[in-house]
C-alpha cells in the first residue's frame, strides 16, 4: 500500500513531463516539414559538394593560364638564344 502513494504521485510527474515535452517540441516547430527533414541532408551534402567543385573549376583555369604564361616565358629565352646563336 505505501509504494501505491509514492507511484501514483511519481507517475503524475513524469506524466506531466511528457505533456511539457510535447507541447515543447510543437512549439519549436520540430514536427515542421518530417517528410523532407531525411533528405535535407542528402541535398546540403550535394549543394554543399557542388559548390567546391564549382569553386576548383573556377581556380583551375586560372592555374592554367599561369602555367601557360611560365611556359611560354621559356619559350621566348629559347628562341632567344636560339637567335643569339646565330
Amino acid at each position: 500500500m505505501l509504494s501505491i502513494f509514492l507511484l501514483i504521485p511519481l507517475s503524475l510527474m513524469l506524466f506531466v513531463v511528457a505533456i511539457w515535452a510535447v507541447r515543447y517540441a510543437v512549439k519549436s516547430n520540430q514536427f515542421e516539414d518530417l517528410d523532407n527533414a531525411s533528405q535535407r541532408i542528402i541535398l546540403d551534402d550535394r549543394q554543399e559538394r557542388r559548390q567546391t567543385m564549382q569553386a576548383h573549376e573556377s581556380s583551375a583555369p586560372t592555374q592554367q593560364k599561369d602555367k601557360t604564361a611560365a611556359t611560354d616565358g621559356n619559350n621566348e629565352h629559347s628562341e632567344i638564344d636560339k637567335n643569339s646563336e646565330i
